[in-house]
């Protein structure tokens, strides 16, 4: 919404249509124009089209990802592994290289990939998810050394804790208990809004302007194993 909100038609691709439509409707009660179109980026044929379909790109923003699980290395699934490689990695490198001519003929064009502070900062029980996450950092980092020169820029914003419908709730497998744990006593963790700020303000920064990388984390999050929480007795 807020790319719309700065003047950009937004084409959203997700797998859920319904959550989609939602979005777009949103957009367009503001009085913005989004087209919706289901799309699971591991699906390299159904990317192509997709990009195949589009009569322009002038910004990719690249935040398909989530984590399974949080067992240890000895202990974890490598179907957990796979899953969350062929979204977080193979996602973000199939609609790149999709949409990469398309940004390149823009003239003026702006990749944002959504990382992670756990592409950074290991953690125990999150082997399968900070490897995917160093991974999309890398991706960034590559891709801004090979792409030097061209009308390109590429940006990569790491978030730390961000309370979401969904995220730690896939992470333990439906278990609300543990979920709900994550930020339990954190009064204000960051919302999917924080981050959606932090991205429309990269990309509307003058086009000889590159945010090379931004680091957010809620005030109580100082680093992955230090959180400030604040729990009442009983």
């Amino acid at each position: 919404m807020k790319l719309a909100e700065a003047g950009y038609r937004v084409v959203l691709a997700a797998r859920r249509a319904d959550r989609l439509e939602a979005v777009a409707s949103g957009i367009a009660e503001r009085g913005g124009q989004a087209d919706v179109h289901r799309l699971d980026v591991t699906d390299r044929p159904a990317v192509d089209a997709f990009a195949a379909g589009l009569d322009r790109c002038d910004v990719l923003i690249s935040n398909a990802g989530g984590a399974v699980g949080m067992d240890t290395v000895a202990e974890s699934s490598a179907a957990d592994w796979q899953a969350m490689f062929d979204v977080n990695v193979l996602g973000t490198l199939h609609m790149t290289q999709a949409l990469l001519p398309k940004l390149v003929a823009s003239g003026n064009g702006t990749i944002v990939v959504l990382s992670s502070t756990a592409g950074y900062v290991a953690y125990e029980g999150g082997g399968g998810y900070v490897a995917a996450k160093h991974a999309e950092h890398a991706i960034a980092a590559t891709l801004r050394l090979e792409l030097s020169g061209q009308p390109v820029r590429v940006i990569e914003i790491a978030p730390g804790m961000v309370k979401t419908e969904e995220f730690s709730l896939n992470r333990y497998r439906g278990d609300a208990g543990k979920a709900a744990a994550v930020y339990a006593g954190v009064a204000e963790p960051l919302t999917d809004s924080d981050v959606a700020d932090a991205i429309a303000w990269t990309v509307t920064r003058p086009p000889h302007v590159n945010i090379d990388l931004i680091v957010m984390r809620p005030l109580a999050q100082a680093a992955q194993h230090k959180v400030h929480r604040v729990l009442r007795d009983g």
